[in-house]
């Protein structure tokens, strides 16, 4: 493979106008694409993370540093997924999610909640991509006084070609132009912040400390004792842990560096072949990365002034087709990065262990029926609150509920109580009425095709 296809894919990005920065972090991982670098992690090159600090101990700071800490803190929502793999069209943000509100109406009351509790203009930030901008600022057009300090309500994280996995030029997709084109992964971030000016505007308002979360994770509200402590101790980058279950077997944890004994994150993509057996051990490798990040803005503004902008995060090999909705597309790959590999390069980053109540995302509509259902409610300043203390049954929707459309049409009158369900396996393609009402193991089999008002499940139905 030539060079001809980085100059091609260059080119296309400086005619579309994307920032010069986000183009030489483009060509970095371009490069190591090229020369077959995959940022692997092997299992003898860490240890796993043993001693951690839990958030309940950090909580215990003074009302007077929390209230300072929220002063000086921003919240940055990461929003730029599309939901395709749920069917969504547009931002998944904008999906009702509980009680008729949007993930983006929660967030939203989420932080009014927050400033009113603490007496504070704590901001709130969206890193919008292309495709979920407009959609996304007309809900949030909602509250009037989300706004604070002149501040936008969001900034663009770049956009970069999908590669043709032959040779690693730019794809070309008449039918679709815009499919030609992705988001770089939410390790974008950091660019668009430099890039954008808000970085340098946000520190010269006097916030000091970013809180950087999923906006499909309504757990992820933001805790002032963090940046209190992150204040009182020099800590500059934070990152939020829970215990590994077997259901986040495939999902990236942390872990020691042997070399330097810097935290590393170790995703799936960074696997050693063959050891598999080592990643997905949750008893080795205890601590699940959450993806709620606290970061020391000053501290990234140095990294990135040192670096031209440039962090050095470990390259993401996505490979997919041009149009995710026709499988027989152009093979293409997209050149990402995390948000949270960033762990690594700042010296003195600490792990927080939390519960796993700040951890609820919603990736399938398994999740959606979840955080629907009965076992949560909404409190009044917003929060998703777990009205169990056991644990969450286990959900296997089928193929028919797939998509969003899909589950909604089968699910007209609302999911079923699950409150005291082990788990719920739906077989069938069935359409569920009001107020049914699961019990222990259910599993809904072929030959169902409606299930009535009223009905109560339990076992082969």
């Amino acid at each position: 493979m030539t060079t001809q296809g980085l100059e091609a894919a260059t080119e296309k990005m400086r005619s579309a106008g994307v920032p010069g920065v986000a183009i030489d972090v483009f060509s970095r991982f371009h490069e190591l694409l090229r020369s077959q670098v995959t940022g692997l992690i092997p299992e003898n090159t860490i240890s796993p993370l043993e001693q951690v600090t839990r958030l309940d101990d950090v909580v215990a700071g003074s009302a007077g540093a929390i209230r300072e800490g929220l002063a000086r803190t921003v919240i940055i929502k990461l929003n730029g997924g599309l939901g395709t793999g749920m069917g969504i069209r547009g931002p998944k943000s904008a999906l009702p999610v509980r009680d008729g509100l949007t993930f983006l109406d929660i967030i939203a009351r989420q932080v009014l909640a927050l400033r009113r509790r603490h007496g504070v203009d704590t901001p709130l930030l969206l890193m919008n991509s292309f495709r979920t901008r407009e959609q996304s600022l007309e809900i949030l057009e909602r509250y009037d006084d989300l706004p604070v300090d002149e501040l936008p309500l969001d900034f663009l994280q770049s956009m970069e070609p999908k590669l043709r996995a032959d040779d690693l030029s730019p794809v070309e997709w008449p039918d679709d132009p815009e499919l030609e084109w992705c988001p770089p992964g939410h390790g974008d971030l950091y660019v668009a912040l430099y890039t954008s000016g808000l970085l340098d505007s946000l520190r010269q308002r006097g916030y000091r400390y970013a809180f950087l979360s999923n906006a499909d994770n309504l757990g992820a509200t933001c805790e002032g004792a963090v940046p209190a402590w992150m204040a009182a101790n020099g800590i500059p980058y934070v990152t939020e842990v829970c215990p590994r279950t077997h259901n986040d077997r495939k999902g990236g944890h942390l872990a020691v560096r042997r070399s330097d004994g810097r935290l590393v994150l170790r995703d799936s993509a960074a696997v050693a072949p063959g050891e598999d057996h080592y990643f997905q051990d949750t008893e080795r490798h205890h601590w699940f990365h959450a993806n709620n990040l606290w970061i020391d803005l000053d501290v990234l503004a140095r990294h990135l002034g040192e670096r031209g902008g440039i962090l050095g995060l470990p390259i993401i090999v996505n490979r997919k087709t041009v149009d995710p909705t026709r499988p027989q597309s152009t093979p293409v790959i997209q050149i990402e990065s995390s948000m949270g590999a960033a762990v690594e390069l700042f010296e003195g980053s600490r792990a927080l262990a939390v519960d796993r109540s700040r951890f609820r995302p919603v990736k399938t509509t398994n999740e959606l029926l979840l955080i629907r259902s009965d076992l949560y409610r909404l409190t009044p300043e917003c929060e998703v609150e777990s009205t169990i203390t056991h644990p969450e049954p286990f959900i296997d929707l089928g193929p028919a509920y797939r998509h969003v459309e899909g589950f909604e049409q089968r699910f007209p009158r609302g999911v079923p109580s699950i409150r005291d369900c082990t788990s719920l396996r739906v077989e069938a393609d069935a359409t569920f009425g009001a107020d049914v009402v699961c019990t222990g193991d259910v599993r809904v089999t072929g030959g169902v095709r409606a299930i009535p008002d009223g009905a109560h499940l339990e076992g082969d139905v």
